[in-house]
């Protein structure tokens, strides 16, 4: 693969001085010999105007987070990333890469989970060029390559892991996103390092399921959401009758047998679990009448 190499060309201040003082005393001699002065100068001065006009596609500026990927007859023959105003061979070809730190959005995109549930899924990806000489020569279109690496990426991750997690280890798109990011910044880095990109974060932007099954699937998370509740209360109630049995036991109010114990644990469940307030009946004679 074809490495960045770093370069410094020749101070563009010196030469461009040196090139302008040749084009005015060009100027200047073709002006001599055209007024009959000294004619031997035009001739001289047309060549030294000539050759200057030559050297000056030469200067070029870099730009602060820039870089210059300078080529030679279709050789590469390195990088040039410090700001400022610089010199090379007028033949090269100098290529402008941004080294910024950039955005990109992945569409939202329709992919089966884990599960084969529709859902829909866009993400975030920063990233910045840190091989100007990987990025220009070993992938056609550096930009375009994130965009449909990033994508594809993002469906490959999409497709390994269900919406909703239905086992306590499983990981799950909806609920553990800190690992789902972190799995897709680790694929993007192995696809994106032969174009010399350095991805910085990349992060889940949009997750739904998609229209024609949302409406169950949101029945699907009510109805879980209800049996878990359910759950609670129902362990709730029985450690609250568990308590009252062991107290009345303790401070010895009423001694009860195996069926009015049962008949006990039985209406205090049913109060403590009932959805709707409960109606009481007032018992008006004995214990067991």
């Amino acid at each position: 693969m074809l490495r960045e190499i770093d370069t410094k060309p020749a101070s563009g201040i010196l030469i461009a001085v040196v090139l302008t003082a040749a084009v005015l005393a060009g100027f200047y001699g073709f002006y001599l010999g055209a007024r009959g002065d000294d004619f031997g100068l035009a001739i001289p001065s047309i060549l030294v105007s000539i050759v200057t006009g030559l050297l000056l596609p030469g200067l070029f500026t870099v730009e602060p987070n820039e870089g210059k990927a300078l080529t030679l007859f279709g050789t590469y023959k390195g990088t040039v990333r410090e700001p400022g105003l610089w010199w090379v061979n007028p033949f090269m070809q100098k290529t402008s890469v941004s080294l910024r730190v950039r955005n990109f959005e992945t569409n939202k995109l329709k992919v089966n989970d884990a599960y084969s549930n529709p859902v829909e899924i866009g993400a975030i990806v920063v990233w910045r060029v840190t091989d100007t000489a990987e990025a220009l020569f070993e992938v056609n279109d550096y930009v375009q390559y994130v965009a449909v690496q990033s994508e594809s990426a993002l469906r490959a991750l999409a497709s390994q892991h269900p919406y909703d997690a239905h086992g306590s280890n499983e990981v799950a798109l909806s609920t553990h996103q800190e690992e789902v990011n972190k799995g897709l910044a680790l694929a993007l880095v192995d696809r994106l390092a032969k174009a010399g990109v350095e991805v910085i974060e990349a992060r889940i932007s949009h997750l739904a399921y998609s229209p024609e099954i949302a409406a169950a699937m949101l029945q699907r998370q009510q109805a879980s959401a209800i049996v878990a509740a359910r759950q609670t209360i129902v362990e709730g109630a029985v450690g609250m009758v568990e308590l009252a049995l062991a107290s009345l036991k303790e401070r010895d109010i009423v001694d009860l047998d195996g069926e009015r114990k049962a008949a006990m644990v039985s209406n205090l469940l049913v109060v403590l679990c009932s959805e709707r307030a409960t109606q009481p009946v007032v018992n008006t004679g004995s214990l067991y009448t």
